[in-house]
């Protein structure tokens, strides 16, 4: 009996040759496995495959450009889309420290920038998710694009769950348990960028990721995109350490520098309690906590100069102290 060969089937082929023959896919072949996965063209066993062939390869920055890019393709986005300055992803979740990054984006939502968050919660058990954290704040996520843009209009922020940007991405993350390893959407998840914004900051938890998520913004052209190791894996300075970080402009080669330790302390003890109440008592100044400030203007200050507002990492720190010293203390409450 003669079988027709699925179409979808010469993605897996490309991966899955053996160590001599396999190769990366490239843009274009990325963008269009992963168009045929987001309209349903390609059976669960073919995705599995595909999933766990590229996290056994690791993935590369034309693979993770073209999967981004099909996930854009697919946006419905609203008509007219407010101008968004940065696009921040939130996809790991915290379990060692509070988010405090939290407390970063809102100052500088409060300094007149306007950003959008997106991320997922709930695959890993034992964190704090920033989706909760937000809504616990007064600021509820976004059920629809349309509903992101209201929110953008209204505040200069939003919040975008991964399934209302992707329920197949979403349903995909969501197969950790079943496969025991983490998947490669992620990586692209992160890349996505649903309203434009001229900067996109990525916090990773491997080192290595570090050249592909800056390759990846290379070859999309993203007009700017910072990408450093942050706390837990999320886009936060760890105040205790130096920091390396990428930038990138458009397509050209990246900037690399390696910002200072904030603070003394070489090792910064878990945070036992993870009590979400702190957020609110250090923004409005109740509560004072060395760690915490650091961890904040720190990544006010490399989103500044990711963002071209800051001439050297110096100043972006400066600059960054003031934002937070000037922010307005009575903001969450009237948010919640």
């Amino acid at each position: 009996m003669h079988h027709e060969l699925h179409p979808f089937a010469r993605f897996v082929a490309i991966l899955g040759r053996g160590k001599t023959k396999q190769r990366h896919l490239t843009l274009e072949e990325a963008r269009e496995s992963m168009g045929m996965i987001l309209r349903g063209e390609a059976l669960p066993e073919q995705i599995g495959a595909f999933l766990m062939l590229l996290r056994l390869k690791e993935e590369a920055p034309e693979e993770i450009a073209g999967f981004a890019q099909a996930v854009r393709d697919r946006l419905a986005l609203p008509a007219d889309v407010p101008q968004v300055d940065i696009d921040w992803s939130s996809y790991a979740g915290k379990r060692v420290q509070l988010p405090w990054f939290v407390l970063s984006v809102l100052a500088l939502v409060g300094a007149g920038h306007s950003v959008v968050m997106h991320g997922t919660e709930g695959h890993t058990p034992g964190r704090v998710y920033t989706r909760a954290t937000l809504e616990r704040l007064g600021f509820p996520a976004a059920a629809s694009l349309e509903e992101a843009a209201a929110h953008l209009r209204a505040r200069r922020f939003a919040y975008i769950p991964l399934e209302v940007l992707s329920p197949t991405l979403r349903h995909l993350i969501e197969l950790r348990p079943i496969f025991g390893l983490r998947s490669p959407v992620h990586s692209f998840s992160r890349m996505i960028n649903p309203f434009g914004a001229e900067t996109m900051m990525q916090g990773i938890f491997h080192r290595g990721f570090m050249d592909i998520h800056a390759g990846a913004a290379r070859l999309l052209e993203q007009p700017r995109m910072a990408v450093f190791r942050g706390e837990g894996g999320e886009i936060e300075r760890r105040p205790n350490k130096p920091t390396q970080v990428w930038m990138t402009r458009g397509a050209g080669e990246p900037v690399v520098e390696t910002w200072p330790a904030l603070l003394d302390v070489p090792h910064q003890p878990a945070d036992e309690e993870m009590n979400l109440t702190r957020l609110e008592r250090v923004w409005r100044g109740e509560e004072g906590d060395a760690y915490a400030e650091a961890a904040v203007t720190g990544t006010i200050a490399v989103t500044l100069r990711a963002m071209g507002r800051a001439g050297s990492v110096a100043e972006a720190d400066e600059m960054a102290r003031d934002l937070w010293a000037s922010r307005d203390r009575a903001f969450l409450a009237r948010a919640a």
